[in-house]
């Protein structure tokens, strides 16, 4: 293990410091410091981790990441080690370490008493130690089966499966609908929590690899999915879930509301230097953001860089306790008030916000939104409360409420594939489709997840994938295929 008696002797947990507010709000970098450098507090960190009996680490992420033995290997400075240990169950822990909300960390056995190890900062380093040095190497197959395999989608599930079947030695080509490969990695996450040079720096080793990439080709328009089954051995589907949960109310129609995807997507396509036609601005505006989780925490980071007036998050539910409530012990994930990034730079956060109406100007913008206090009832449904209505200013709207599925249409269309009551595409534990030769990963077949989710199950279809064409596999399978929606 590594120090044993690291957690009596450093009980506080240290991150390296974000970068200046008044700093960061001109930029779209990083808004963290991650490199190992002038980190001398890293190795007292990862020294803190107990190797437990039981690491509870590993029940919190699906991944099963090694996370004791990286710690151990960090706090001895085996950084080429700690790196091969990362990779043996995470394709992209440069992704992971930066966006995914860390519930390995909620289940740190440290986590009863004190401060959870800083899991998720010892992962990030040594990812970014790694590619530093060196030691992120593309691994070629050493033969190939001849078989061939397409991948729809390439968001975080998509590449995993990719990389994993392309490493097995079969064919690989990723499409992807968008001008880019990456999905909402590249598109839907701001460059101050994921800068687009670790999306392709990952590709540039992909395609040392082996695997092919095709992108702005649309499956279902371009290539019918009967056509696509025809042309390879196998395909996997991860499209993710991209259909916007709408809010039903009257004048959510009026020009100036828009789901916070579309915003992100035109934001981070002109920071990557494209260009968009009458692109949805944030400039000199009062914008409300409904709905407070990440989606909306990266508009609140978005609408400041691009010079908002100012900037509301309103939430239906209730502010969630900053401790641990006795419904959701340890070792579970638990929901708490958090406070990112985002939020640090500004803009003010409304809770037991419900909207009831937008309202337009005289040109048909919206100019207001109706919102009411949320009131709980003995069913649990929350509903506005009548008489509290009250008029919020807006010029611009962000409906970001999560997603409710997968855009399914051509597929249901073009194909005998069947979908869940959920519109989710259906699958068995195997992630296979009802269709021989076609297999489900990620968001598509789950609904809307985590990243370590997509990850873990990208790795396990592609295991499935292997089987299916060669009779059996030897690549890892952390997952078995799920449709159960997690806190995103």
């Amino acid at each position: 293990m590594a120090d044993p008696r690291g957690f009596l002797k450093v009980r506080e947990r240290e991150l390296p410091p974000n970068r200046p507010v008044e700093v960061r709000l001109r930029d779209w970098r990083d808004v963290h410091e991650h490199r190992v450098e002038g980190q001398p507090f890293l190795k007292e960190q990862a020294g803190r981790c107990m190797d437990c009996g039981i690491p509870f680490c590993h029940q919190g992420c699906p991944l099963g990441n090694l996370i004791p033995e990286w710690n151990d290997l960090v706090w001895r400075d085996q950084w080429a080690e700690a790196s091969e240990r990362l990779h043996e169950t995470n394709n992209f822990p440069e992704f992971t370490g930066r966006v995914c909300p860390a519930p390995c960390e909620s289940s740190c056995v440290l986590g009863i008493n004190q401060p959870a190890v800083t899991i998720k900062n010892v992962e990030v380093s040594i990812i970014d130690e790694a590619f530093a040095r060196g030691l992120v190497t593309p691994h070629v197959p050493q033969r190939l089966t001849g078989s061939t395999v397409a991948v729809v989608g390439s968001g975080p599930a998509g590449l995993a499966a990719a990389q994993q079947l392309t490493r097995a030695g079969h064919t690989v080509v990723v499409y992807e609908r968008d001008a880019a490969i990456g999905g909402l990695l590249r598109f839907g996450i701001p460059d101050f929590k994921l800068e687009k040079v670790h999306i392709d720096r990952r590709l540039a080793q992909m395609e040392a690899e082996g695997t092919r990439f095709r992108a702005g080709v649309e499956i279902g328009v371009d290539i019918t999915w009967d056509e696509l089954r025809r042309r390879f051995d196998a395909v996997v589907l991860a499209t993710g879930a991209t259909i916007p949960r709408a809010l039903q109310v009257p004048g959510s129609d009026l020009d100036g509301v828009h789901f916070a995807m579309e915003f992100l997507h035109q934001a981070n396509t002109v920071v990557a230097g494209g260009t968009v036609e009458d692109q949805i601005l944030a400039t000199g505006k009062d914008v409300i953001i409904i709905g407070g989780g990440d989606t909306g925490s990266d508009c609140l980071g978005t609408s400041l860089r691009q010079g908002a007036a100012s900037v509301t998050t309103l939430a239906i539910g209730k502010q969630p306790p900053r401790e641990r409530a006795a419904s959701q012990p340890w070792p579970t994930d638990p929901i708490l008030f958090e406070v990112s990034s985002s939020h640090e730079e500004g803009g003010d956060r409304a809770y037991l916000a419900s909207t009831v109406e937008f309202l337009a100007d005289e040109d048909g913008r919206v100019r207001a939104l109706v919102v009411a206090e949320t009131e709980y009832l003995p069913d649990g449904r929350r509903v506005p409360k009548a008489g509290t209505e009250k008029e919020i200013p807006a010029d611009l709207v962000l409906v970001a409420m999560g997603f409710t599925g997968p855009e399914t249409a051509t597929l249901a269309d073009q194909s005998d594939i069947e979908l869940t009551t959920r519109g989710l595409v259906a699958r068995g534990d195997d992630f296979a489709a009802t269709v021989p030769g076609v297999f489900v990963a990620g968001d598509a077949g789950r609904g809307q997840s985590l990243i370590v989710w997509a990850i873990a199950e990208g790795r396990a279809a592609a295991a499935s994938v292997d089987a299916y064409l060669q009779g059996s596999s030897e690549l890892p399978a952390p997952v078995r295929a799920s449709t159960v929606s997690l806190r995103a």
